[in-house]
């Protein structure tokens, strides 16, 4: 079986990191700046001086990361305080239409970002919204963007968000919160067609969804005029920061009205965003539902690879395990990712892969697999680890080192959703 190696650990006022003094058999000390290297998957070795999977001399930055912050154990759920909504859903002053909507899908009570957003979108107030992944920040901004696009015919509505995956749920939202309404939207991601994307933009849909850099190209292409729409969504600015996309939002936002509805949400809040909102909202709202940076239902705990064991070899054992019922892998590389999901197959694990060199329907159809429980294991890149909604997730496993802590946090967000307890496990 697996080794689990928990070290002593207190939490600090956040609940997710600790402080440890325990030591490697070796004497070594856990954290700070020891490297514990990246095991390949087909070998033995550990790549510390030699060529590891990710090549000669490409250290994890990750590898830095305190250790203890990998390990957490969950609250039970008698020591969560329950959220007290000052609303119903019944509550808001929606269209009926979309009121609705919601019950059909079963939309009662709301979220406490739900709760809190929703009467400041409707009264057209520029938001900040700061929340854990999974807490319903779609929505937030959907419901009542809808409806004051019912309200109000002329309206357009630009929304921004990281990656793909993230633009099509939020496009799947979208189709239920305005079923049985004549509004139509447009999904605009790198990966497809543009023939097919510029021909519905031509249409003149009331919703725009993209990633940045395609909506930049197709502004460059005369197919679309951001100067058309009065109201933006930034979703996830904190991963868009991460990924280089600041300058397509200014030019974006440098093309659209100076008078504007701007609704900007974020996990995280650094110094950069705070620039950000500065520099994109006016007088903003802010609603923060963030209170730790990892979600209280997720038990965390480490892997340790031994010396002369096999990371892969360890990694199909936890999967034959049937508590490991429904995993996401994360690795670093879109190569590794690739080869680990093949391997997986043929050690007779169903499994998938998704990372940004396949194409967008091949990376749809592996998602909707997982999600569908035809495959028990989705083998990813950090593209998987923001925004998307995947219910069920039993366990998220880093079969490689996050970047960073950040990485990691939205990593484990995939499991420990909608109350129930998640497990995370980190391979050191």
């Amino acid at each position: 079986m697996a080794t689990f190696y928990r070290t002593p650990w207190k939490s600090n006022s956040s609940g997710d990191s600790a402080s440890f003094g325990t030591r490697r058999p070796g004497g070594r000390r856990f954290g700070g700046p020891a490297k514990f290297g990246r095991p390949s998957f087909n070998s033995n070795r550990r790549p510390s001086g030699g060529r590891g999977r990710g090549g000669r001399g490409r250290n994890n930055p990750g590898e830095n990361i305190d250790i203890a912050r990998f390990i957490n154990k969950a609250a039970p759920a008698e020591e969560t305080a329950p959220y007290t909504p000052k609303h119903q859903f019944l509550d808001f002053p929606l269209n009926e239409r979309i009121q609705r909507n919601l019950a059909d899908k079963g939309y009662k009570v709301p979220t406490p970002i739900q709760d809190q957003a929703i009467p400041a979108v409707l009264l057209g107030r520029d938001i900040v919204g700061l929340a854990n992944t999974g807490t319903g920040k779609t929505g937030a901004f959907l419901i009542p963007l809808i409806h004051r696009a019912l309200m109000n015919p002329q309206m357009r509505v630009l929304i921004m968000a990281p990656t793909r995956e993230l633009a099509v749920q939020i496009n799947e939202e979208f189709r239920g919160f305005a079923r049985t309404l004549s509004m139509q939207a447009a999904i605009c991601v790198g990966g497809a067609g543009l023939t097919g994307q510029m021909a519905v933009l031509r249409r003149h849909p009331v919703f725009v969804i993209g990633t940045p850099g395609r909506l930049k190209d197709l502004a460059e292409r005369r197919a679309l005029d951001f100067a058309g729409f009065d109201t933006v969504v930034l979703d996830e600015a904190d991963r868009m920061l991460d990924m280089g996309f600041i300058p397509d939002m200014r030019f974006i936002l440098g093309k659209m009205p100076k008078e504007r509805h701007t609704l900007f949400f974020s996990a995280t809040m650094s110094k950069e965003i705070e620039r950000l909102i500065g520099e994109f909202l006016t007088d903003p709202v802010t609603v923060s539902v963030r209170t730790r940076d990892t979600a209280a239902t997720i038990d965390q705990d480490v892997v340790r690879i031994m010396p002369g064991e096999s990371k892969f070899e360890k990694l199909v054992e936890l999967l034959r395990n049937p508590e490991f019922s429904k995993v996401l892998v994360f690795g670093r590389t879109k190569h590794g990712v690739e080869r680990l999901g093949k391997d997986l197959v043929k050690s007779g694990i169903r499994a998938e892969a998704i990372h940004g060199d396949k194409t967008h329907g091949r990376r749809l159809k592996a998602l909707d697999l997982f999600k569908k429980d035809h495959v028990q294991v989705l083998v990813a890149t950090d593209v998987a680890a923001r925004g998307l909604d995947i219910s069920g997730v039993s366990h998220v496993i880093n079969f490689d080192l996050p970047g960073t802590y950040e990485d990691y946090v939205h990593r484990i967000g995939r499991t420990g959703r909608a109350g129930k307890v998640g497990k995370a496990l980190t391979f050191v």
